[in-house]
């Protein structure tokens, strides 16, 4: 029987622990986010802050290592979950070309490096040097989302390769378990059967997949319960798992293949979502592990060869990445830049060193100082975009390789800015046959735009000497579809003393933007999300049983009223003007008689 007072005692001591690490993870992510380092070396800042080599806080991190497993699972399962055969086919170039092609040169080019500079063997060469060959999917991805060239062929390349990263890792394991120096155990199944167990696992997951999980969605859409989802999702995840640990298998095999078997579920998305904050908050706490378990002392006994093996990383990875996004078809720069993206090693390295560890092939010494090579050279990814970024921008401002509006044929209208607005105004004049000039000042999308056959040019299009080169002077009208509030109304008083003849067309950020640019003589002004609000408040309204004359009504009667606000508000220069026009749960539309 428990005693009581033990029982008190386990129980204080696992809330405190989890106050620790929770607040140690609020303080550094929140940190390293502002720093815009990613929030996966705050994790491992702060799981060392407070782990047993420096205060000390947290002295067991072994002690979440099977919990931060269940976040390693269930990354697969969401990297699985992408692995729908439509997209695979789109993307199979990429990934089985380009992707094979990196993890392997990438991979035996740091196991080389390692072998001839640490004089190791060959398969603690190996068991260190394919795991460096890694990229860091949980850095990438958001600094990907962040500047929103995840979609962008550039960004599918990158994800290309991250996902082929993903699916090497299994037979990395395999890989490390093979060159083991334990002792096999008698009990355990040989080789040959547990090849034979794999393959059974499966057949076997997929076939349940198939006849038992599929259903299993099917009648939980059905009945529309929420929380059944992220019930079953996370069964399947952890069951799968638990089958494949069972027969002596990794955990993240039978985790990813549970995410390949519903990758072709209609439910993919919903399931993608429910997981996602148990992925992110397990493997948060996976990272932070990570942290406390880096031997700082190994480290700062030797803090030279940590830094020359990242830099050697770093170097290494980003040239052989380069040169096989060249070989691809990339450009230069683009090519330079994506090996400076996936330059760094990834988060996966700590798990397969610590297999290596485990297997013997490497000491834990060893392995806690390629932690700490993983950690730096996923510290110096920001700041190698910033240097590209910068590099960029100063190689555009002299029009190196990029064609300047000078040299654009005379057109009737001039549009400024060739992002998601820009582009549909663009393809909707062209679709006439109206002869169009674009241009942007991004050089990344201009790079973008060009890659499905539109010509861009660069330049600043809010300067009048600029606009006049491209021929301004003789178009009908200028159009600025820019992001934000850049255009003021300086620049813009401008444009229309120099050009009275052109009708000039703006896209505004907000009502304050509009009220900014009040009794200019512009020939059309719009807000970006107004219509695409107004769409979708007609079809809210429809959804919910309105009929279809009475949305019309609303409509109308929303924007006459929106307008009214917009005139007080602009002779007044008070936003709160007018506001007893708006709908609120006390002012309606009243019914028609």
């Amino acid at each position: 029987m428990t005693d009581p007072a033990q029982a008190a005692e386990a129980t204080t001591a696992l809330l405190e622990g989890a106050a620790v690490m929770l607040g140690a993870a609020l303080i550094f992510v929140t940190l390293f986010r502002k720093l815009r380092l990613g929030a996966t070396l705050g994790y491992i800042v702060g799981g060392a802050v407070i782990g047993p080599h420096l205060l000390g806080l947290f002295n067991d991190p072994e002690d979440l290592s099977s919990v931060t497993e269940i976040g390693i699972a269930l990354l697969l399962f969401v990297v699985g979950l992408e692995l729908n055969p439509s997209r695979l086919w789109r993307l199979r170039k990429d990934i089985f070309g380009l992707g094979l092609a990196q993890v392997l040169l990438c991979g035996l080019s740091l196991s080389l490096f390692i072998h001839v500079v640490l004089a190791v063997s060959i398969p603690a060469s190996l068991a260190i040097g394919l795991p460096l060959g890694l990229s860091s999917t949980a850095q990438v991805l958001p600094m990907l989302r962040g500047d929103g060239d995840l979609n962008t062929p550039q960004g599918e390349r990158a994800f290309s390769i991250l996902l082929f990263q993903d699916l090497a890792i299994v037979p990395m394991i395999t890989l490390i378990a093979a060159m083991s120096r334990v002792p096999a155990d008698p009990a355990a199944p040989n080789g040959w059967t547990l090849a034979l167990y794999t393959v059974l696992a499966v057949v076997g997951l997929v076939l349940a997949g198939r006849w038992v999980i599929n259903p299993m969605f099917r009648l939980i859409g059905r009945l529309g319960e929420r929380e059944l989802f992220v019930v079953a999702g996370l069964f399947t995840v952890i069951a799968s798992s638990a089958l494949m640990h069972s027969l002596g298998l990794s955990v993240a095999l039978g985790a990813f293949v549970a995410g390949v078997m519903l990758a072709e579920s209609p439910y993919r998305h919903e399931l993608e979502s429910d997981v996602e904050p148990f992925r992110s908050i397990l493997l948060g706490l996976f990272f932070l592990s990570v942290g406390m378990m880096l031997d700082l002392g190994t480290i700062a006994a030797q803090p030279l060869l940590v830094l020359g093996l990242a830099a050697a990383v770093i170097v290494i990875k980003g040239s052989i990445i380069a040169l096989l996004a060249r070989l691809f078809g990339n450009s230069w720069p683009r090519s330079v830049r994506l090996g400076l993206l996936l330059s760094q090693a990834g988060e996966f390295g700590f798990v397969l060193f610590a297999q290596a560890a485990g297997a013997q092939l490497i000491l834990p010494e060893a392995a806690s100082l390629f932690g700490a090579v993983v950690t730096l050279s996923m510290a110096a990814t920001p700041f190698l975009m910033r240097f590209t970024d910068r590099l960029e921008r100063n190689e555009k401002r002299g029009g190196e390789g990029l064609d300047g509006p000078e040299t654009s044929p005379t057109s009737r209208v001039i549009v400024v800015g060739v992002g998601r607005f820009g582009q549909t105004v663009g393809q909707m004049l062209m679709a006439k046959k109206i002869a169009v000039t674009l241009i942007d000042i991004k050089p990344r999308q201009i790079e973008v735009s060009e890659e499905f056959g539109t010509k861009v040019y660069y330049g600043d299009g809010t300067r009048v000497d600029l606009l006049r080169m491209a021929g301004a002077e003789e178009a009908e009208a200028i159009l600025f579809c820019i992001d934000g509030e850049t255009l003021d109304r300086a620049a813009l008083s401008l444009v229309l003393d120099a050009f009275p003849h052109a009708k000039v067309m703006v896209r505004v950020f907000d009502r304050r933007h509009v009220i900014a640019l009040d009794r200019l003589d512009l020939a059309f002004v719009q807000r970006e999300l107004f219509e695409s609000a107004v769409t979708m408040g007609r079809a809210a309204l429809k959804v919910v049983g309105v009929q279809g004359e009475e949305i019309d009504r609303v409509e109308s009667e929303y924007r006459l009223r929106d307008c009214e606000r917009l005139e007080r508000q602009s002779e007044t220069g008070d936003l709160h003007a007018a506001s007893e026009r708006m709908f609120t749960a006390t002012q309606t539309l009243t019914d028609q008689n």
